[in-house]
């Protein structure tokens, strides 16, 4: 089934889910690391590899961070093609002073904010989904 590409549709359909749990970017640059870490996801950069991992799991391989995040996923199943979405909840976060990093899956987006602002990001989000843009 291919993802929806309709902005007003995929506003409409947002269903924002807070995932449990507390999540962190690191940089790794040993493959060693890059192996054992059990990661949400990576993005090779120049400097290294960043890899979105758990927060007990980067603690379990002594690496640093310095930004605790929620996990949102957005359950809407949005085209990688789609115009807008993207640009929709970032201004709408934006706007209620909640930084936001994205990583776009083949079926959804994946928010990651300050976990102190979870809650109020779900708000946020629930609301542009009645609202729309």
């Amino acid at each position: 089934m291919a993802g929806e590409t309709d902005l007003n549709k995929l506003l409409a359909s947002l269903s924002p889910r807070l995932n449990p749990g507390e999540f962190v970017f690191c940089c790794v640059s040993d493959a060693a690391l890059l192996a054992s870490a059990k990661a949400l996801g990576s993005f090779q950069e120049s400097e290294g590899t960043t890899l979105i991992l758990p927060r007990a799991e980067a603690e379990r391989l002594g690496l640093t961070y310095d930004y605790v995040a929620a996990w949102i996923t957005l359950e809407v199943h949005s085209a990688l093609a789609a115009v807008g979405l993207t640009a929709a909840f970032a201004t709408a976060l934006g706007r209620a002073n909640i930084s936001c990093n994205v990583i776009a899956g083949y079926h959804h987006d994946h928010l990651f904010v300050a976990h102190g602002d979870a809650e109020k990001a779900m708000s946020v989000l629930r609301q542009l989904a009645v609202e729309g843009c």
